[in-house]
């Protein structure tokens, strides 16, 4: 396929569905990388990579058009009639008016111009690329269609990529999907028709990478990526006229006509009837018309809605043009994110279950406060045991970090095993402590092939310990026993199916942990010391929690007439749960956007 071809919106090949191996040979190049000429070449043919920020209007342009307006126009003519007939202070009193709106709207709108642009300066980044055999860092804007991009933990994708080397790379891609969980990527082609959270082997342009190494081939670069497509799809949306503007336009219209009206009444009913001279009739109608005219409410209206967008700023909403802050008021549907907006974008232990009992937990975040409750009624989790086994493998078995910092905690890692670690010190465990009473000498890091990650560690006794977590099904086929008030028993797989799918019904993302003790002093963790032989812990349901204050705003939404939707990445069972907690649907209307896609316009 020519290389020109890639880029025609109804030619772009669904790279997706391509193995690595042929992409590289579609763009011509290699593990390597492109050459600088070539990379050169390219860039001159496809343009930066950035997208383009919509043409700015001249600030002529923009102060002109605070006087369009149909009243606006009845105040000019007004002026210019009171002008006409010599009344200058009348007519410098209207076009003060007229003027001072002008700049109130002005000034208003370009103070949210300036920190729009403010934002989009913040938004720059480089990318770490190989060049001629080389790894060089340079602006992602040079980036071009062919270019090998390397990712690493930390990093912010720059281009759409089709990844042909991962390490247990794992991205987060709540900016494109709204899927909270960071997702498992692989190398491995996908079905043409597969929806864009489930395409594992594509990294898109503007999410992060939370885990992991790989590397991709550029694919789409500007406007051509995902995110690119999303920005024209919005430009080419109608813009609307607020309902405020609309009824002002009619208003308008009406009032002309009515002045106009009278004026005329008014001439034809003197010259006609009464036989006055054509001039003070002629006079007469032009006060009529002047005094008719409201010439103090656009600027009462402009004042208004300038307070209006005041009041927004001073709650971190930027409004950029003036009458858009009114149409705030005759909302009747609002379209809303998931992720970060209606969630808090924290994973949190929700539910803890073992072979016998099964715990709520309280707290949000990665704050380590929070407490266990059954039924309502508050456990101390110190009376189990079992519970604080599973809690300590959870937390050793584990690549995060949660620390304080300036009075926040934060997380360094993956989110899902940092809620691990802060839910074993809602328990009370140190995690340094445990560290230095259970050191790691090995460990099998999580991959999307086995989906579980194992961790040896040492006692002071001399004895090794294998921790294991990941996800159920994985985890139950190694294990042969489950713990249970101290001691193992034969698992009961029905028993654990049941907890599992119960659990999952909630929204809850669930993993299993597991344990196993080897009586010798081992040093190396081999797969196949992973293969069976474990005694299941517990299982743990996680929960990316909505917003106590999203809660209160979608009831005050409905009390007001408002119907709220949820637009989320999130697979229809999680999404279902989370909207039935938020108070949004029934938890079963939900539609995919496989079933969205099939729908027609009406």
């Amino acid at each position: 396929m020519p290389l020109e071809q890639v880029f025609a919106p109804d030619k772009t090949p669904l790279w997706h569905s391509y193995p690595p191996q042929q992409v590289l040979e579609e763009f011509k190049t290699g593990h390597a990388g492109l050459s600088q000429t070539e990379a050169k070449l390219r860039l001159e043919q496809y343009g930066a990579n950035r997208l383009q920020p919509p043409k700015p209007q001249s600030i002529i342009i923009r102060f002109l058009l605070q006087f369009h307006n149909v009243l606006i126009y009845i105040l000019l003519a007004a002026c210019s009639m009171t002008a006409f007939l010599g009344h200058w202070v009348d007519s410098g009193v209207i076009f003060g008016v007229v003027v001072i709106n002008a700049i109130i709207g002005f000034v208003q709108e370009g103070k949210a111009e300036e920190a729009l642009n403010a934002i989009r300066r913040m938004l720059s980044l480089n990318a770490i690329v190989q060049r001629d055999g080389q790894r060089i860092q340079m602006p992602a804007d040079q980036l071009v269609p062919g270019d090998i991009v390397v990712l690493q933990s930390g990093d912010k994708v720059p281009a759409d990529l089709r990844l042909v080397d991962c390490k247990n790379l794992r991205i987060e891609e709540a900016a494109l999907t709204g899927e909270s969980e960071a997702v498992e990527k692989s190398i491995h082609a996908v079905e043409a028709v597969t929806a864009i959270g489930d395409r594992f082997c594509m990294a898109y342009s503007g999410t992060l990478v939370v885990y992991g190494q790989g590397s991709g081939v550029v694919v789409a670069t500007a406007q051509h990526t995902e995110i690119g497509r999303i920005s024209q799809m919005i430009a080419q949306v109608d813009k609307l006229t607020s309902p405020l503007m609309r009824q002002m336009a009619i208003f308008g219209r009406w009032l002309t006509l009515v002045i106009l009206l009278l004026a005329s009444g008014i001439f034809v009913y003197g010259l006609l009837l009464h036989d006055y001279p054509i001039n003070e009739m002629f006079m007469a109608a032009i006060s009529m018309a002047i005094a008719a005219i409201p010439e103090g409410l656009p600027a009462i209206m402009t004042i208004t809605l300038a307070l209006g967008v005041q009041s927004m700023a001073r709650r971190n909403a930027i409004i950029r043009h003036l009458p858009a802050v009114e149409t705030l008021g005759a909302v009747t549907v609002i379209c809303t994110d998931k992720t970060g907006t209606l969630t808090r974008n924290e994973m949190t232990v929700q539910s803890v279950i073992t072979a016998k009992v099964q715990l709520q937990v309280s707290g949000v975040g990665y704050s380590p406060i929070g407490g266990f409750s059954q039924d309502g009624k508050e456990a101390p989790v110190t009376d189990y045991p079992d519970m604080l086994d599973m809690f300590r493998a959870g937390m050793l078995c584990n690549e995060a970090s949660v620390h304080q910092q300036e009075g926040t905690w934060v997380i360094h890692g993956d989110p899902t095993e940092g809620s691990l670690i802060t839910l074993a010190m809602k328990a009370t465990l140190d995690p340094l402590f445990e560290q230095e009473k259970l050191s790691r000498t090995d460990v099998i890091p999580f991959e999307s092939e086995h989906r579980f990650m194992a961790t040896l560690h040492q006692d002071h006794a001399g004895n090794s310990r294998i921790y294991v977590k990941g996800a159920p099904e994985e985890v139950l086929a190694m294990c042969s026993h489950q713990r249970s008030q101290g001691e193992d028993q034969l698992i009961q797989l029905d028993f654990w199916q049941a907890k599992i799918h119960e659990a999952s019904a909630t929204g809850q993302r669930i993993l299993a942990i597991a344990s196993h003790t080897i009586q010798i002093k081992q040093q190396i963790l081999q797969s196949s010391d992973v293969e069976a032989g474990f005694t299941l812990l517990g299982l743990v349901g996680i929960i990316d929690p909505p917003r106590e204050e999203a809660i209160a705003a979608i009831d005050k939404c409905h009390t007001a007439g408002i119907r709220v939707k949820m637009i989320t990445g999130d697979h229809r069972i999680t999404a279902c749960a989370i909207g039935a907690k938020l108070g949004i649907g029934n938890g079963q209307n939900a539609v995919t956007g496989i079933e969205l896609d099939k729908m027609d316009e009406a």
